[in-house]
């Protein structure tokens, strides 16, 4: 719909590829097509359901016998703290970001190993080997999707299918804009006992980390990432890991190879606030 599939969509239809996007809004698809060459095909699709996947297997085997490439790139996220999230956003979270892509995956693979040298291409994150406070949910489906993804280039060697994960860091897409009004939605929504705990002033704090933090302010050209897509799509070699950007691949993964301990004091230091709960001062001074 948005962000670096589109960009990806746009990019290779350029360069001469049949692009088969599928899309999650249906007031994207027409805005999409017109922005692509008449070989392209843009479909409805939410590879939460699986009649959607069963679907999109069909339009795909009705233009081709085999598939070079599979890119999964849908992803939703949330900023909110464990005692926040409520399972269903757990669930939604982990259906879009790890078991919709498991369930394109395990359908189109026919049409990937038809021919040696296909791709998948799987989206993950910097979120995915380095779990940061507020991201719980999307960590861990990202999590999720790294081992996945490690498990599937690992058996699939035989066949000769290419499997590459893409790691960015904060990169200014619609998801990025929309985090300090999801922030905002989910404490106003909760419960009493809740916000006792935490707390207004923590909140304030939270929200001002999220909206202007240093990473966040220092979000990065999701071209970057649409450049990593392309290459592992097009590359006689493709890399197992991208980590498109400066903070991914300097900031990010370095952090995520030291000690717990010093990884965490590290994170306390560039979250920036002083704040605590309001329930903790309150122990305090019983």
């Amino acid at each position: 719909d948005t962000g670096f599939g589109h960009g990806l969509a746009i990019e290779l239809d350029r360069q001469g590829f049949n692009v088969l996007a599928g899309v999650f809004s249906p007031d994207n698809i027409s805005s999409l097509q017109k922005e692509l060459s008449s070989r392209a095909t843009v479909f409805r699709l939410d590879i939460t359901k699986q009649d959607d996947i069963d679907a999109a297997f069909e339009l795909v085997k009705e233009k081709t016998q085999v598939l070079h490439g599979l890119v999964n790139n849908a992803g939703i996220a949330v900023i909110s703290y464990i005692d926040w999230t409520s399972m269903e956003s757990y669930r939604q979270i982990m259906d879009v970001n790890f078991f919709g892509h498991v369930g394109m995956t395990k359908k189109f693979l026919p049409l990937l190993i038809a021919k040696r040298d296909s791709r998948v291409v799987n989206i993950c994150s910097a979120a995915g080997y380095i779990a940061t406070p507020a991201m719980s949910a999307y960590s861990a489906s990202k999590y999720a999707l790294e081992s996945f993804s490690d498990c599937l280039r690992r058996e699939m060697v035989p066949w000769g299918l290419r499997v590459s994960i893409i790691e960015p860091g904060f990169m200014r897409t619609p998801m990025l804009q929309d985090d300090g009004k999801s922030f905002s939605r989910i404490w106003d929504n909760l419960s009493r006992d809740a916000k006792d705990r935490w707390g207004e002033e923590f909140v304030k704090a939270k929200l001002n980390f999220v909206i202007n933090g240093s990473l966040v302010k220092k979000a990065e050209d999701p071209m970057k990432v649409v450049r990593a897509l392309q290459h592992a799509i097009m590359s006689s070699t493709p890399h197992i890991r991208y980590r498109p950007g400066i903070q991914s691949a300097y900031v990010s993964f370095p952090m995520s190879t030291l000690p717990a301990w010093l990884t965490d004091w590290i994170l306390r230091k560039l979250r920036g606030s002083n704040h605590i709960p309001v329930g903790i001062s309150k122990q305090h001074h019983d």
